[in-house]
């Protein structure tokens, strides 16, 4: 495994990592979710991803389970949450949060905060995001809020989700006149459909400000991996329950100029002797700006295949690159 800094913090995060979103209580129960963090340890990741939306706060027990029972040391690995939308269900209109659960006010930061401790089992959170920007939001109230849980021990590092490059400007020069730490991570989806967001408009809180990028999303939710090469199939994670919006999220409308582009990256992995998924995801790794990159996987033979794929970043040149580039070009981002 290949250990990156978080920008420009000294925490060393493992270039890959394993997220709980959509798999953890869904794909995987407990055994399975243990299995799996069992082998991403195993194989040297040390960063694993949360928040206290996902499963309305059941993925974090899983994950807090899970890590009892492997009897990891603390200091051997690294735990993030991220606070907004409470505990609902997965952005469910439905499943109303009363205003003071949600939000990014003082009062929810710090108690959203305790309460993923306790369902992780733990005493501090290494990273604790802002999952999105709340319209509602203060700016120095959150610096503030987070600057107070860092000074308590209850968070290490903290930092933002899919916020615009402008507000994560405006904390960090917040910050600094107010001699308040400042943030330090942000983490956006980033792949082959989704580049603009990191290579241009993050690019200057990466190289200007030293923010680490923890991006997520590398397959696409799979469409990279071809697994929708030939329609939706049954069981698969855009027919999971509870993410009856995934599916919309993810094509928004461009299902077959999306799938066509993803066919198109066969022949090049061909050539690399890796698979399409492999491919995307040491073409995320590519970027020097990004951290780590944040698999999301549903059995033990999936991680391992998608772990592998550090193992052809150096196979990029500057031909292959712009190859995938070329195979992948049919529109513009959408904005997220």
């Amino acid at each position: 495994m290949e250990y990156r800094r978080l920008g420009r913090s000294g925490l060393k995060l493992s270039a890959l990592s394993y997220g709980s979103w959509v798999t953890f209580g869904t794909a995987l129960d407990d055994a399975g979710a243990r299995d799996c963090l069992a082998l991403a340890y195993e194989r040297g990741v040390n960063f694993f991803d949360s928040a206290e939306v996902y499963l309305g706060g059941e993925a974090e027990r899983m994950l807090g389970r899970a890590i009892k029972a492997l009897g990891w040391p603390r200091d051997s690995f690294c735990v993030s949450s991220k606070v907004l939308y409470g505990t609902g269900d997965n952005h469910d209109p439905a499943e109303t949060a009363r205003p003071t659960q949600q939000g990014l006010s003082r009062k929810h930061i710090i108690e959203a905060c305790e309460q993923a401790l306790q369902r992780f089992g733990l005493d501090y959170l290494d990273l604790y995001l802002c999952h999105r920007p709340d319209p509602d939001m203060s700016l120095p109230e959150i610096a503030f809020t987070m600057d107070s849980l860092i000074r308590q021990g209850k968070v290490l590092y903290w930092g933002t989700s899919e916020w615009p490059a402008s507000d994560i400007e405006a904390l960090i020069a917040f910050a600094d006149r107010n001699h308040l730490i400042p943030p330090q991570v942000e983490q956006p989806q980033y792949n082959l459909f989704h580049r603009a967001r990191v290579e241009q408009e993050y690019r200057s809180i990466a190289e200007t400000h030293g923010v680490g990028l923890t991006t997520w999303s590398p397959l696409a939710s799979g469409v990279l991996a071809g697994r929708y090469d030939d329609g939706i199939p049954p069981g698969s994670r855009l027919t999971a329950a509870g993410f009856s919006w995934l599916s919309d999220f993810v094509f928004a409308g461009r299902q077959e100029e999306m799938r066509a582009a993803a066919r198109r990256l066969q022949g090049i992995a061909a050539d690399l002797g890796s698979s399409r998924a492999q491919l995307a995801i040491a073409w995320c790794l590519a970027n020097p700006s990004v951290s780590t990159v944040i698999l999301g996987a549903s059995s033990n033979a999936q991680l391992a295949h998608n772990l592998a794929a550090i193992e052809f970043v150096e196979k990029l040149t500057p031909e292959i690159r712009e190859s995938i580039s070329q195979a992948m070009s049919f529109k513009p981002d959408r904005p997220i």
